[in-house]
């Protein structure tokens, strides 16, 4: 029979996390394991970081008109730092915008075109679709024209894919290949990783971003994003309200058949 110092009583636990004074000698004397500790300050404490990151990048990706509008909620000086900040990133963009447009290249031209151009900086090739009913292709080709134009500091190339690799299969059309100091560093086959027909500039600002072609707080991306998440809240409010005049109208209805 063992001694009663050996002996394990059952002690009762209702919840071992529980906030009770118990539990509390039971974790004194090792028969329940310590309470974790809380995850409420942390998480508090992230987004306190993010709302403080918020406030400091309220202003980026504002267009110099935009920030005028601010003069009235914003600290003067504070206005005048960004103003200079946004200057001095549209002189360096105007000072490297040196293509502004697609490239239409033939089979002879690739060489010096992309290959060689590429050891100054990312170049973008655009394989299209020898057929007018490729939808892919033509998406891409409009975004590419877009995008040449928003980014005139990067070269953005065109060319029929069966003249550049004889028998290429339009199946495999429209392919993106991206060129960085002689070599491919990104290859694209169809659309249909990037969103297929849906692909959009957003979609281009990722692959910009992705190769190193532009930085990911670049104005133009920054920009981009804030447009877009600004349409999905005004599209989530205008819900919200088409929703609140349903509801009011339905309930409308019911009082008017209560008179009925």
């Amino acid at each position: 029979m063992a001694a009663p110092a050996d002996q394990r009583i059952a002690v009762p636990i209702d919840d071992p996390n529980a906030d009770t004074e118990w539990n509390d000698i039971l974790r004194k004397h090792g028969v329940i394991p310590e309470k974790p500790p809380s995850p409420t300050p942390m998480i508090e404490e992230a987004i306190l970081e993010g709302r403080r990151l918020a406030h400091e990048n309220r202003l980026e990706g504002k267009e110099l008109d935009e920030l005028d509008e601010l003069e009235d909620e914003e600290d003067e000086a504070f206005l005048e730092q960004y103003r200079q900040k946004r200057m001095q990133e549209l002189n360096k963009l105007t000072k490297k915008s040196v293509h502004g447009a697609v490239y239409p290249i033939s089979k002879p031209e690739y060489s010096r075109e992309v290959t060689d151009a590429s050891n100054n900086g990312p170049v973008f090739v655009n394989l299209t679709s020898p057929l007018g009913t490729n939808v892919e292709s033509r998406v891409l080709s409009e975004l590419w024209k877009q995008a040449a134009k928003e980014y005139g500091d990067v070269k953005f190339c065109e060319i029929r894919a069966d003249k550049a690799i004889e028998n290429y299969p339009d199946r495999n059309c429209p392919t993106i290949l991206v060129y960085k100091n002689g070599d491919i560093v990104k290859q694209i086959v169809t659309l249909v990783t990037v969103g297929g027909v849906r692909m959009n500039m957003m979609n281009i600002d990722d692959l910009l971003v992705e190769v190193g072609a532009i930085g990911e707080k670049d104005m133009r991306v920054v920009k981009r994003k804030r447009d877009a998440e600004d349409a999905k809240e005004e599209q989530l409010m205008g819900k919200g309200i088409k929703s609140g005049n349903l509801r009011h109208a339905t309930v409308d209805d019911e009082d008017d058949d209560d008179w009925d």
